[in-house]
C-alpha cells in the first residue's frame, strides 16, 4: 500500500510541476489541494499523524538509553573479573540491539499505518460530494 501512495504522490507532484497549462492550472490545482487539505478529516488525521509522530521520537531514544543503562550495569558489576564484565557488557548490548531493533520495527509500523490511514481520509475526502456552495462536505 505505501508504494501505491506513493506512486500517486509522485504522479501528482509530476502532473503538477511538468504540466504544460500554465499557472492558471497550476492555481487550479493548488485550490483543489487546499480545499481537501482543510477538511475537518483530514485535519483530524494530521492531527493523529502528527501525536504518533511525538510518540514514536520518544519511544527509541528511551530504547537507546535503556540499553545504555544495561550495558553500564553490565559492564560495572563488582566482584567481576575484566573478561567477566566483558562479556556481560556484550550480552547486554545484544538484547539492547534486539530491544532497539523491535521498537523501531513497531514505530515504523504505525507511521505507516498512519500515513495510510491519512492517505485514505484525503482520498475520501477528495471524493466527498459539493454542497450548495461548491465546498465539499467533511464526512467523518
Amino acid at each position: 500500500m505505501r508504494g501505491k501512495v506513493g506512486i500517486v504522490v509522485g504522479l501528482a507532484a509530476g502532473y503538477v510541476l511538468g504540466s504544460r497549462a500554465g499557472r492558471e492550472r497550476y492555481e487550479q490545482i493548488k485550490e483543489g489541494f487546499l480545499k481537501v487539505w482543510n477538511t475537518d478529516p483530514v485535519q483530524k488525521q494530521v492531527g493523529k499523524v502528527t501525536e504518533l509522530g511525538k510518540s514514536a521520537a520518544m519511544a527509541l531514544p528511551s530504547a537507546l538509553w535503556d540499553g545504555a543503562v544495561k550495558i553500564t550495569q553490565a559492564a560495572g558489576k563488582k566482584g567481576s573479573t575484566p573478561g567477566q564484565k566483558l562479556d556481560a557488557a556484550l550480552k547486554a548490548g545484544k538484547k539492547s540491539a534486539g530491544d532497539v531493533a523491535a521498537a523501531a520495527e513497531v514505530t515504523a509500523q504505525e507511521a505507516e499505518k498512519a500515513a495510510e490511514d491519512v492517505a485514505k481520509k484525503v482520498a475520501d475526502a477528495a471524493k466527498a460530494p459539493k454542497n450548495a456552495n461548491g465546498q465539499r462536505k467533511a464526512a467523518d
